[in-house]
């Protein structure tokens, strides 16, 4: 196990990609302890992602690209305008409702960050709010794009625990909403502080007819798939399908942002996203192999009988592990790595899987706003013009909501066990 950490940190260091870093590592190791083994390593790195759930990754991502690039972004701003923009600190009330909406519709918390950023972030500064500010707000508020449901690392999630992806969606969704009304207190009382200004809305009948009417569409998307999967009428998978073709036909005809042209180079984004996370899926696998072969998870498991920790405070240790991990480590490979070490063990302590897979969601998260890898930081950053270590700076109020809520679904099963039970069943 020793080679098997101390390479695959080396050959992250060299700037080796982490699904190639993890590749080179598990045939280190079959070289060294296990060469009989090297003839199987092709079938396992192919069982690795011969999964039907996988399926569901890339009509996901196509999914978020499409109404990422529909149009849908300003009409979901106007939307959430009529609720909180008559506020003081309108504009980034608004900034992290549209967020929370918008991480229904993309599952991507960096395509939320690029789409309600590049409108937000000008419109705040110019309304007078610090330019680190308004960028770590965005920032911080992206990060519910991959808790709020339907959520891409959420699919990666469910394929690596072997769980129900219906209950992992309702799981997080609780959740997402907690970190969205904690993060608008922060920017009330910000606001009040700093003296931001309230937004003039156009309250009339009229507005609200047409501002509801062009962002409802949207807004059913995400009820369409999440809750054709929670009632049994459709995999994750078909469920994927149907919400891509949806945001297709809404892009190209009701919100008229979308035209044939564009389809070809969406599809190739898509597609790169997609093989990116599938090598680290493939690669993964045999890591994960070898975990089993050297019996770590019952080890982990027998440290924690060991230490007589409580289910309590043994999830609370591996919520420190996993913001430590984010710190360093991307969502994707971050979920396929800790997984398969931590859950057998956590479960033998009673700990739900849906439970478990809220908080590495939620953790993680925090992990897009804080340097190095931060990739909201890095988006915000390109849009901004600012260092990411100014906006992470600006992020840190925000960020407070996503490390609360993370405490609170630690110590409180039922804010992410509740709601699957009620809906799908135990």
């Amino acid at each position: 196990m020793l080679l098997l950490a101390c390479s695959l940190i080396l050959f992250m260091v060299m700037g080796v990609p982490i699904g190639f870093s993890m590749g080179a590592s598990s045939l280190l190791y079959f070289l060294v302890y296990q060469p009989a083994l090297v003839s199987v390593l092709p079938a396992r790195v192919f069982a690795g992602m011969d999964s039907a759930l996988m399926l569901a990754l890339p009509l996901f991502i196509i999914m978020g690209h499409l109404m990422n690039h529909g149009g849908l972004t300003s009409r979901l701003i106007d939307f959430c305008m009529l609720f909180v923009g008559r506020l003081r600190g309108g504009l980034g009330m608004v900034s992290v409702m549209s967020s929370m909406l918008f991480g229904g519709i993309s599952g991507s918390s960096v395509s939320d960050a690029a789409s309600i950023g590049q409108v937000m972030i000008p419109a705040m500064e110019k309304k007078g709010y610090p330019i680190r500010t308004a960028a770590g707000l965005i920032a911080a508020a992206a990060t519910m794009g991959m808790i709020v449901p339907p959520s891409i690392p959420m699919v990666i999630y469910a394929f690596s625990a072997s769980e129900s992806v219906g209950k992992l969606f309702l799981g997080t969704l609780i959740a997402g909403v907690m970190i969205g009304l904690f993060m608008m207190g922060i920017v009330l009382i910000l606001a009040h502080r700093n003296n931001y200004p309230q937004e003039e809305v156009d309250l009339s009948w009229k507005e609200i007819r047409r501002s509801s009417a062009e962002a409802i569409p949207a807004l059913i998307m995400p009820v369409i798939v999440v809750g054709s999967v929670v009632a049994g009428v459709a995999t994750a998978t078909e469920s994927a399908a149907v919400g891509a073709l949806y945001a297709l036909l809404a892009g190209l005809f009701f919100y008229k942002g979308l035209k044939m042209r564009d389809l070809p180079g969406l599809f190739k984004e898509a597609i790169l996203s997609s093989a990116n996370v599938m090598i680290i899926i493939a690669f993964s696998g045999v890591f994960t192999w070898i975990l089993a072969l050297e019996h770590l998870p019952e080890v982990v498991g027998g440290l924690f009988a060991q230490m007589q920790l409580s289910p309590i405070l043994a999830l609370l240790a591996v919520a420190v592990i996993i913001l430590i991990v984010g710190f360093f480590v991307d969502v994707s490979p971050a979920i396929l790595l800790l997984t398969p070490v931590f859950l057998p063990a956590l479960k033998l302590l009673g700990i739900s899987p849906i439970q478990f897979g809220a908080v590495m969601i939620t953790g993680l998260a925090v992990g897009l706003v804080t340097p190095p890898v931060g990739m909201c930081l890095n988006v915000c950053s390109a849009i901004s013009k600012q260092s990411i270590i100014s906006i992470f700076r600006g992020a840190l109020p925000f960020l407070v909501a996503d490390l609360l809520v993370l405490l609170l679904i630690s110590l409180f099963p039922a804010l992410s066990t509740w709601l699957p039970e009620l809906l799908m069943g135990r």
